[in-house]
């Protein structure tokens, strides 16, 4: 990527994002609008990301979009719904997020490693998966975007051995399958944050309320209008 490519055009606001168009491939004439819409759901879910945050934003779904044959990173191709389904979706957890070090369980193309790493520079996070095609990915975009705080590592979450004061995941199905694939991974007094879609049920709840502390955050994600939880568990026994 291009020295031009990282600059940040000054004329960048909350309302109206002007972003140079140099350095990117696949949001073409759209640009505008997506950072447009980028800096209006930043605004609506009160963060505060500096011009340069949101244009690399930007340049990671551009990224993500670009290699997304080469890595099959994802099935969505279209750019305003990518940029909605995935870096607004994951912006919306940030506000609600615990300090300290952050592993990702599961992260595919870095979501949400990747974006909380552009957001929170001061956080070490790391961006685990089994998959070396998209650990590679992470490793090349991490690299072209100066993310220094961010280590990708290709493996099971069974293989890895430090802990982490925060551990999330927005892959897995079950609750409490992540729970129980995470814990050995958490620091003590941690948190574990799953992203999930629904609310858990009442039977998932009554298997993990002995022995977590569970908080149930009901998220509005800008321009989503499907069902978003953020589920923070932190364990009683500590």
């Amino acid at each position: 990527m291009s020295a031009s490519a990282k600059k940040t055009s000054s004329s960048t606001s909350v309302n109206h994002a002007a972003i140079d168009p140099a350095g990117f491939v696949k949001l073409g004439i759209q640009l505008p609008a997506l950072a447009d819409t980028l800096a209006q759901a930043i605004n609506e879910l009160g963060l505060s990301l500096s011009e340069t945050q949101q244009r690399t934003l930007l340049l990671y779904l551009d990224q993500l979009l670009l290699w997304n044959k080469a890595y099959n990173l994802t099935a969505i191709t279209d750019p305003k719904e990518a940029l909605i389904k995935h870096v607004i979706d994951c912006l919306a957890i940030i506000p609600h997020l615990p300090s300290g070090s952050l592993l990702d369980i599961g992260t595919g193309a870095g979501l949400p490693a990747v974006i909380i790493a552009i957001c929170q520079p001061e956080r070490a996070c790391t961006a685990l998966d089994s998959n070396q095609k998209k650990i590679r990915f992470i490793k090349q975009i991490s690299s072209e975007l100066g993310l220094h705080n961010m280590q990708p590592i290709a493996s099971r979450i069974e293989a890895h051995e430090a802990s982490y004061e925060v551990v999330t995941s927005r892959a897995f199905a079950s609750l409490i399958d992540f729970v129980h694939v995470a814990q050995p991974r958490l620091a003590a007094e941690g948190r574990l944050c799953a992203m999930k879609g629904k609310a858990p049920s009442d039977e998932e709840l009554q298997a993990l309320e002995h022995d977590w502390r569970i908080d149930t955050i009901k998220l509005t994600v800008p321009r989503l209008h499907d069902s978003r939880h953020l589920i923070e568990l932190s364990a009683k026994n500590v």
